[in-house]
């Protein structure tokens, strides 16, 4: 049983059917790293003299969003062995995440040999941020993952979390998210997955077919696409559940969404989206919905001004399953998601590198009085 500060300071019992209480939160997760190459001073690509260098991707953005706020937090990848792949390691073991299975792949195992990459020209204003890849043939989607043993690698964790975007950038790593999602459900860990939808990597169809094939595994589910959700399963003439859904859902509408989920897929803990609403390319709205024990939550309203807004999705994410291992009560979870996003579009990179989760929470309260 876990105790939960109220706001008055008192703590109250609040069980979350999420956590395995006779063992110690261990985090795993596995994805791509990248370099991350950004122009100065919001400066246009096609004008740029100089690239300030970093690391992320959405996976590797949760573990090190986790692993500042305290948890044992482990990355799983494939990057060359070389100077590039290298710092990447490099740079999340500075943030405290645990990397040992990490494997620097030999020229041999991966004949390209490279790290992937992708160029930010950061908006400013009325002009949007604007991402270019160049990730194709990287070492994580040439490496043969058959020669991993999965017990080995998820032995003693609690938590796996995965998303749809590894999966499209091989067919070696879609089959080896499927066996990781099929091993973490009979090791008993929570698993939970974000759909994360990159058009540049894989169609529409081809994201919806594959990350329905993961539905059945997931226990925490992040976003409502991109997923086949029929009306009728026997009649596909019918319509999707999410079909004239808007992008910014009323509450109502959100609800009937999570419900037809958690009919179809009654092995779902817990499903959470974050809603943006986009005023300008510098400044933007958060606001998130969370079905959590049959009942749907709406989280209060964040405004901000963006500094840097890649990794918000993924800092939402890092926020909801931190409070649920920290056993927050439902409406503190998902606010507690949504400050996390916010207070990273305020930070330059792409993690959460924030290591104190009372900043977070403060923010959550609404309360913007400078720290002494």
């Amino acid at each position: 049983m876990l105790y939960v500060a109220t706001e008055e300071g008192e703590y109250m019992e609040h069980k979350n059917p999420l956590l395995h209480e006779t063992v110690s939160q261990k985090f795993i997760t596995f994805g791509e790293i990248m370099l991350r190459l950004t122009p100065p001073n919001y400066e246009k690509i096609r004008v740029a003299t100089s690239f300030e260098a970093s690391y992320g991707g959405s996976e590797a953005n949760v573990a090190l969003a986790l692993a500042n706020l305290g948890i044992d937090s482990t990355f799983f990848t494939v990057v060359p062995n070389n100077s590039l792949g290298k710092s990447a390691v490099r740079m999340l073991r500075s943030n405290d995440v645990h990397c040992s299975p990490v494997i620097l792949s030999t020229p041999e195992e991966t004949p390209t040999h490279r790290l992937g990459t992708y160029y930010l020209e950061t908006g400013y204003g009325i002009r949007p941020s604007k991402v270019t890849y160049d990730r194709k043939h990287s070492a994580i989607t040439e490496y043969d993952f058959s020669k991993v043993d999965l017990d080995w690698l998820l032995e003693e964790f609690s938590w796996l979390h995965l998303s749809g975007i590894t999966p499209a950038l091989s067919p070696n790593c879609a089959r080896f998210i499927l066996d990781c999602l099929k091993k973490a459900k009979e090791k008993g860990l929570t698993v939970s997955f974000d759909g994360n939808f990159r058009s540049t990597l894989w169609s529409w169809e081809e994201a919806r077919d594959f990350c329905t094939q993961c539905l059945p595994y997931v226990d925490v589910l992040f976003g409502t696409e991109p997923y086949h959700l029929w009306r009728d399963e026997n009649d596909h003439s019918k319509g999707d559940w999410k079909d004239n859904i808007p992008l910014q859902p009323s509450y109502e509408q959100q609800d009937e969404v999570f419900q037809a989920f958690a009919s179809a897929y009654p092995n779902l803990k817990c499903i959470a989206r974050h809603v943006r609403f986009a005023h300008t390319g510098s400044e933007n709205s958060l606001m998130a919905y969370m079905w959590y024990q049959n009942h749907t939550f709406e989280s209060r309203l964040f405004t901000f001004n963006i500094l840097d807004r890649v990794g918000g999705g993924d800092a939402f994410a890092s926020g909801l399953i931190y409070a649920m291992m920290k056993g927050y009560k439902p409406m503190d979870m998902i606010n507690f998601a949504v400050a996390s996003s916010a207070i990273k579009h305020t930070i330059r990179g792409d993690g959460n590198i924030t290591d104190d989760a009372e900043s977070i929470r403060s923010l959550m309260n609404m309360s913007y009085d400078i720290k002494r």
